[in-house]
């Protein structure tokens, strides 16, 4: 089932994407909008407010000079000269009576503002009016001011230019916001789409890779960006699980060769002592047969699940003090009767403290597996020398042998689990030392290297970090 047919486009993140996209583009617009429409407002508003201004200076000077009849006859004329709808002119005593005007037969609906008037005379200073006249779309703008202590000035003006410049920018803010919200929601489709398109290649990868198709990976653009790190780690997460399936078929495959041979041989033996046995000591040669193979089954196991332990971080680590010098001479302590037998001389080339954290009985564990492994494949009258280097971060414990040495193409391979060499396959062993020594090293934050010339002798050296990291000890 393809993922269009699993998510309905009211779902899809593309579609929620497009939503906010266009609604923030609108929003926006529309702030953008107000703050236009109010600067505009406040333009036209002290544009008017400064030609009122200008009659109320001009009727002033002329009163100064040529008296009240000349102001009154000059108001006429200007209104009319401008049209009796455009502007009018009232001139009032302070009680607010009117007393000459000019033609007021199309502003007979405009009262006196008492309120004004005593605003007006209290503070002395102009006041602005914006009011609305019933039955009429435009609005009409007044001020009130005083020519001289005894006469009033009332003057109006229409804003109906005012009105059809507002109605018309708000058609065509209209008009324009329609247009661009659906280009907005067109390009925002096509954005989301775009962004969305490459999530539907990883999720078509999972779906695939859900089927049983390991082999599929993401394809990388190589930009760069969110999606080629997701694709990457994605990817890394499949080579993970890769190998890991490939591992535990490896392991499986390998655990099922190893339990078969001690198997057989316990049936072997009951067989045998059942089918021809009849003394008591027969028996107990075949319970002391089935008991050894028994205890190196699980030995075999134990290791395993240390192994799987270690290597998920399942047991935590017992992290406290260490001191790897007295534990490297424990070791050669404890293997040098070993050595002895096989008339192998083990050199400690160690300073007198090494300290560091860590778990004592695994870091005990993996240097024996080491020390043991290089005793082991070291013929008579050869070496084992093992050196401990401080440094201020780090320890790195060196185990070299004269031993067989290890071929260039079994050296990728001897980490890994129930694998064993040529040469090996006539030592007594299942496996797994050097698998556990490394988990046991990268728990701790280290690892271990060889370098192997066959017929020559190997070099383990096993590195530490001096302080586990929080992240290191989870």
């Amino acid at each position: 089932m393809s993922l269009r047919r699993r998510i309905s486009p009211r779902n899809s993140l593309a579609f929620r994407l497009t939503l906010w996209y266009a609604g923030i583009f609108t929003v926006s617009s529309f702030i953008a909008f107000l703050l236009f429409y109010t600067l505009i407002t406040s333009l036209i508003i002290e544009r008017t407010d400064q030609d009122l201004l200008g009659q109320v200076s001009r009727f002033s000077i002329l009163l100064a000079s040529e008296g009240v009849e000349a102001v009154k006859d000059s108001a006429v004329i200007e209104a009319e000269a401008a049209g009796v709808k455009e502007v009018f002119f009232r001139f009032l005593s302070v009680n607010g009576q009117v007393f000459s005007s000019s033609n007021m037969s199309y502003w007979k609906d405009i009262d006196i503002d008492e309120t004004a008037i005593k605003a007006l005379l209290r503070e002395n200073n102009p006041v602005f009016q914006t009011i609305a006249i019933a039955g009429r779309s435009e609005k009409v703008r007044i001020l009130y001011a005083v020519l001289r202590p005894s006469i009033i000035l009332q003057v109006g003006v229409a804003m109906e230019s005012y009105s059809r410049f507002l109605d018309a920018f708000q058609k065509i803010f209209v008009t324009t916001m329609t247009f661009l919200i659906i280009l907005a929601a067109g390009v925002g489709w096509f954005m989301a789409r775009r962004a969305v398109s490459e999530v539907e290649v990883i999720t078509r990868t999972a779906q695939k890779i859900s089927g049983g198709s390991l082999d599929e990976r993401v394809p990388v653009k190589g930009r760069g960006d969110e999606i080629d790190q997701l694709a990457n780690t994605f990817n890394q997460m499949l080579d993970r699980i890769q190998a890991l399936l490939t591992e535990i078929k490896e392991m499986s495959d390998n655990m099922a060769h190893d339990l078969r041979s001690p198997i057989t041989r316990i049936r072997g033996v009951a067989e045998v002592t059942l089918t021809s046995g009849k003394a008591l000591s027969e028996y107990e040669g075949m319970a002391a047969s089935t008991i050894e193979e028994c205890d190196r089954l699980l030995d075999m196991i134990n290791t395993m699940l240390m192994i799987s332990k270690t290597g998920s971080g399942v047991d935590k680590l017992c992290i406290k003090d260490v001191d790897l010098t007295g534990i490297v001479r424990q070791a050669c302590e404890l293997f040098e009767p070993t050595a002895e037998d096989k008339e192998v001389n083990v050199s400690c080339d160690v300073p007198d403290r090494t300290h560091l954290t860590g778990d004592t009985s695994m870091i005990q564990r993996m240097l024996s597996n080491l020390l043991d492994n290089a005793i082991k494949y070291t013929p008579s009258g050869g070496t084992v020398n093992i050196t401990v280097i401080e440094s201020n971060a780090q320890v790195v414990v060196a185990f070299k042998d004269t031993g067989v040495g290890i071929s260039q193409a079994d050296l990728p391979r001897i980490f890994e689990r129930f694998y064993r060499c040529d040469q090996s396959r006539s030592q007594a062993g299942i496996g797994l030392g050097l698998s556990l020594a490394r988990a046991i090293a990268r728990a701790h934050g280290g690892d271990i290297t060889v370098i192997s010339t066959p017929n020559q002798g190997s070099i383990f050296t096993a590195t530490l970090p001096k302080s586990l990291s929080s992240q290191t000890q989870l």
